[in-house]
């Protein structure tokens, strides 16, 4: 295998480690989000499993929490990439909102959600928030 970069700086063994996925934020792109990314991991797997087996399914619902999240809040298309770094992977979802997610109250009792963000903030290793005037990129770095 080369070692030697690109023409575009990427390493030839980190290309099959970066994804890029849009979707136009209908509802049924929640499960579209979360199979694209299982596709990611299952190649991602190839070369080097998950030190831990729950990281797997701790960066799908990341990824599911994320989408549903673009789906209710953020009208229109949203994006997601995905890409391995040196100590896990990171999450990227775009969507069309300006409006920062702020940590609600969870009641269980009225159905009206507020788990989300504290769980990708116990979830991931880092979580931080981008705005600029076509939206906002969520990034969340997860171990694997």
């Amino acid at each position: 295998m080369a070692s030697e970069p690109r023409w575009d700086g990427t390493p030839p063994s980190q290309e099959a480690h970066e994804r890029v996925f849009s979707f136009p934020g209908e509802l049924s792109n929640v499960t579209g989000a979360r199979l694209a990314a299982e596709r990611f991991l299952r190649v991602l797997a190839l070369d080097e499993p998950p030190r831990a087996p729950e990281y797997w399914d701790d960066i799908l619902l990341v990824v599911t929490e994320l989408a549903a999240n673009a789906i209710q809040y953020a009208p229109g298309p949203f994006g997601l990439r995905l890409r391995r770094t040196f100590d896990g992977v990171h999450v990227i979802m775009h969507d069309t909102s300006t409006v920062r997610p702020e940590p609600r109250p969870f009641r269980p009792s009225t159905g009206g959600g507020g788990i989300g963000w504290h769980l990708l903030h116990t979830l991931c290793d880092q979580v931080s928030v981008v705005v600029d005037e076509d939206g906002k990129d969520i990034h969340a770095f997860l171990p694997w």
